[in-house]
């Protein structure tokens, strides 16, 4: 029996149907992303819509990254399903962030990322933030320090002192977002990494990572082996790439 265009067929099948009966490992990502769109359109099925939504912004990261009027803009998807897709970016960024407030803590470079890819990846500017954390890795405070425009921030590392001090922090996480999508630590991003730990170093508090965020990928200097060349002060190394940050005493 031939179905309309936008009836994706036998309803017992359709993904929340299935995602009910089987739960949501039964299901693909363009299926459980039906899910959530609940219907297509007049002309297009709920799971082609999805497969083109995943399509078009290049998979989930993308998709979550898309502006409200990127998504609107897709035929078929009108303001209800824009708000759910907008919904459903804001819960996993609020999932992230209650995880860690509620004591978590950021207890390795994976739970500094999971936390921050949410929080910077979808700025189109740049911005350079600390996470202040206790002895037990907990974290104190969320602070962004400084912004910047597309694809530089100046960045004053006394600030950062100043702000160790004031949180009383034992531990801090830089992490600054790079708009362009490329997270390739540059060689001032090093240079202000290694000034900025040897301000900390003054006050015994340890600096635990630099997480360079993209829209799409982030760069841990911890897992990456880059703040054991810090340590070694032995950026020059590295060569001059273009600087991505200013880097200005006060």
């Amino acid at each position: 029996m031939a179905h309309p265009a936008g009836d994706d067929g036998d309803a017992s099948e359709r993904p929340r149907e299935r995602l009910l009966r089987r739960g949501p490992a039964s299901l693909t990502t363009a299926e459980l992303l039906a899910a959530l769109l609940r219907t297509g359109s007049q002309t297009t099925g709920v799971v082609h819509l999805a497969h083109q939504l995943l399509t078009r912004f290049g998979g989930l990261g993308g998709l979550f990254e898309a502006p409200a009027e990127a998504l609107a803009a897709v035929p078929g998807m009108g303001p209800a399903k824009t708000a759910s897709v907008l919904a459903l970016k804001g819960l996993f960024a609020r999932y992230d962030a209650e995880a860690v407030q509620a004591g978590a803590g950021i207890g390795s470079s994976e739970a500094a990322k999971s936390y921050l890819r949410h929080r910077v990846g979808h700025r189109r500017r740049e911005v350079f933030g600390c996470l202040f954390l206790d002895a037990r890795h907990r974290l104190i405070k969320d602070e962004e320090m400084f912004q910047g425009s597309v694809n530089r921030a100046a960045v004053y590392p006394r600030e950062i002192i100043r702000a160790s001090m004031r949180h009383n922090a034992s531990a801090v996480v830089l992490y600054h977002n790079h708009p362009t999508g490329v997270v390739r630590p540059s060689a001032s991003d090093i240079e202000i990494t290694r000034r900025i730990k040897l301000l900390l170093d003054e006050l015994d508090v340890d600096l635990v990572d630099h997480v360079v965020v993209g829209s799409t990928a982030l760069h841990s200097f911890a897992e990456s082996g880059l703040m054991a060349l810090v340590d070694r002060d032995n950026d020059s190394a590295w060569g001059a790439a273009a600087p991505v940050i200013e880097h200005r005493e006060s």
